[in-house]
């Protein structure tokens, strides 16, 4: 008689289940998108002071019938936020309070409520000082994070929050909307420009005494900076006058960029980009590009553009912008500042960084 254990084939089957679905729940991420996903990624506010928190609640609830990358996301709950020396931000709170309730969005009172319901999380407060901390929060707690603009009001905050990132393992990241503007996106391969050799940006100068100077609002200009021009700047010089300020950005390959911020006289955001097939305008912000000869309305891309990468970005768990070219780009408007304290000397962005960063090792643990 043969005494060996043979299970059936409907038992062999059953001890096989035991095993794979266990493992299957464990490794699938909901976050990532996969197909085994059952519900939409939840996506929690903190700080719901700047508009922005209710378009992006807006276009991930009703995202346009072309655009499938914004379906798939529910915002679910929302930490009001705001700055008791930003009047403008508890005045929008309420503001925008009803209309996120409209949404379905569940306010809370605290920022941990807002971590337990999501699986990733946007930072929307208009203060940059006020982003250090949730963000510290959501990212020790395995949440992926979006930062508004300005991400913060110093470098070494921006160094310190890609810091916690990397040592918790999970992903940051942030820009201006102007980034994504449809007529930007498109100057980097334009074919009337071929590749780019140089570009004038310019835009509005909007500042407050609790940032930095280009931090606040110029932010978005250098956001369409590095959008045309990619990431590789040596030095930076500042030229100020009453009217307007121009920052001029040698990049290390001998490219040259330059930024005119508006105080006064009209103001619109935009740029004219040099190339070696041609010189063009890149289009107005926010709005979709239009075909050759044709001058539609067009159609407002102001906040889809990033919304859409946002979105991505919870669902891959993958930032489109690496965090070296984030941290140089705030490095390059601190350098700015630093080069108008010192009437127009070019800084290297190197040593602004490698300053910055003596000081964040200095502040210690994280």
């Amino acid at each position: 008689m043969n005494t060996h254990f043979r299970p059936s084939r409907c038992l062999r089957l059953m001890l096989a289940l035991l095993i794979v679905l266990p493992l299957a729940a464990f490794t699938a991420d909901p976050i990532a998108g996969s197909s085994k996903q059952s519900g939409p990624v939840r996506v929690g506010i903190l700080g719901f002071d700047s508009y922005q928190a209710l378009a992006f609640t807006q276009l991930f609830h009703k995202p346009p019938a072309d655009n499938p990358m914004l379906g798939g996301l529910q915002v679910v709950a929302a930490w009001p936020g705001g700055s008791p020396d930003i009047e403008k931000t508890l005045t929008d709170i309420e503001r925008w309070k009803p209309r996120l309730i409209d949404q379905g969005v569940k306010i809370v009172d605290t920022i941990d409520e807002v971590l337990a319901r999501s699986d990733a999380i946007i930072v929307m407060s208009v203060d940059g000082r006020a982003h250090l901390e949730p963000t510290r929060r959501a990212l020790r707690a395995k949440k992926p994070v979006y930062i508004g603009r300005p991400m913060a009001a110093s470098l070494e905050d921006v160094i310190t929050m890609f810091d916690i990132a990397g040592e918790n393992g999970t992903p940051l990241f942030s820009c201006s909307q102007h980034r994504y503007s449809p007529g930007f996106i498109g100057m980097r391969s334009h074919p009337e420009v071929g590749r780019v050799r140089g570009c004038e940006v310019f835009g509005g100068m909007e500042t407050e005494t609790h940032h930095p100077d280009f931090f606040w609002h110029a932010v978005h200009s250098f956001e369409t900076l590095y959008t045309i021009m990619g990431p590789g700047v040596a030095t930076v010089s500042r030229t100020q006058a009453e009217d307007a300020e121009l920052v001029v950005c040698a990049w290390a390959d001998g490219r040259i960029g330059t930024y005119r911020g508006i105080r006064n006289g009209a103001v619109k955001y935009s740029a004219l980009v040099f190339g070696d097939k041609g010189i063009a305008p890149a289009g107005k912000y926010g709005y979709e590009a239009p075909e050759k000869g044709v001058v539609p309305k067009g159609r407002y891309k102001g906040y889809e553009g990033v919304a859409t990468e946002i979105a991505r970005f919870f669902k891959t768990r993958k930032s489109p912008i690496q965090p070296a070219e984030t941290i140089e780009l705030w490095a390059v408007m601190e350098a700015a500042h630093q080069s108008g304290s010192a009437g127009g000397t070019p800084i290297r962005v190197a040593d602004v960084i490698a300053a910055a960063r003596k000081r964040v090792a200095r502040q210690g643990s994280r």
